[in-house]
């Protein structure tokens, strides 16, 4: 950095939030390091005036939340790991039930996302008249919510009491949650004007004060690839289309991804099932309070807490598990 070549060079900002993230990682496992050296001396109390058991268990509770939030951190090192998500629920088979379902997995990722200073903000949705979404697409902003939301991707299940059956029966309900980045403008992908059908349509649902005025709302099918984006969170027609295009941007690279993972699979051999009925979660709330995740085993009787956005424990597992 010290030459002033480095500065002419594209890859200069780059570089520079590399280092910043570095020296981030250096300095908390400097704090964690320091924190389990001031333990070793509570340790060292207790010995002598055993009151000090109860600060001990404490500070090492908060000592083990630390070390495992920076085990996690430190794994995600994929290429897009640290930029923005968008999210996709799409609601099962169920009607009413898988609605509502949807709409409280939408919860659940917005608190969580409030709980990381990140910032939400719907793209497109569907609603139920009654209760939730039949899908919704929203865009989650800040530095890895892609490297931790991709740990949500998969069918999600939901059992409980419904409260839309006058006989209190148990109903089961799914939801898919699709999770890719936003990539930058780095990546280039060609999408030739030719190749697009874009329409416009009123907006409902979020929107402002113009849901339902004028027709800001837009539709861009891309024709050669079958893929269908909607934008309906702006007031203007123009931004809509323009985040229209970063999400389809966004989704004709992630295809070319796949194909590129299903050829080396096909040459290696490797088959992955995946179908509408293999959850990668379960959420239980009757008759007990469960939730747990069938890729790590990771499991809570705190259903409610989770519901309620606190998700890390099982995207630190999933992290973990796939760095083994």
């Amino acid at each position: 950095m010290s030459f002033p070549s480095f500065w002419e060079s594209r890859e200069s900002q780059k570089r520079v939030e590399e280092l910043k993230e570095c020296k981030e990682k250096y300095e908390e496992w400097g704090k964690l390091n320091k924190e389990a050296e001031q333990l070793k001396e509570f340790i060292d109390l207790v010995k002598e005036d055993p009151s000090f058991q109860g600060e001990v268990d404490r500070q090492l509770q908060a000592l083990e939340r630390g070390v495992s939030s920076f085990e996690a951190k430190v794994f995600l090192r994929d290429k897009f790991d640290r930029e923005d998500a968008i999210v996709s629920i799409n609601s099962g088979a169920g009607g009413l039930e898988a609605c509502d379902w949807a709409g409280m997995l939408f919860r659940m990722y917005s608190l969580w996302a409030e709980s990381k200073n990140y910032k939400v903000e719907v793209v497109d949705c569907l609603p139920e008249e009654s209760a939730g979404f039949k899908n919704i697409t929203f865009l989650v902003k800040g530095k890895y919510a892609y490297g931790y939301l991709k740990a949500e991707k998969g069918v999600h299940r939901l059992v409980r009491i419904s409260p839309f059956d006058a006989n209190k029966r148990r109903h089961t309900s799914f939801a898919s949650v699709d999770v890719i980045p936003q990539v930058s403008e780095e990546v280039e992908i060609d999408i030739k004007p030719q190749d697009l059908k874009i329409e416009t349509f009123r907006a409902s649902g979020h929107g402002g004060q113009h849901v339902n005025v004028t027709d800001s709302a837009v539709r861009i099918t891309h024709l050669p690839s079958g893929i269908v984006v909607s934008c309906q969170a702006e007031r203007s027609q123009y931004q809509n289309k323009q985040t229209a295009l970063k999400i389809l941007k966004s989704k004709l690279y992630n295809k070319l991804q796949e194909e590129k993972r299903k050829e080396l699979e096909d040459i290696s051999g490797e088959k992955k099932k995946i179908e509408w009925g293999s959850q990668i979660r379960s959420y239980i709330l009757h008759p007990y309070s469960l939730v747990k995740d069938h890729r790590t085993r990771y499991e809570t009787s705190q259903a409610l807490a989770v519901l309620d956005g606190e998700l890390d424990g099982f995207i630190e597992a999933y992290l973990k598990s796939k760095n083994v």
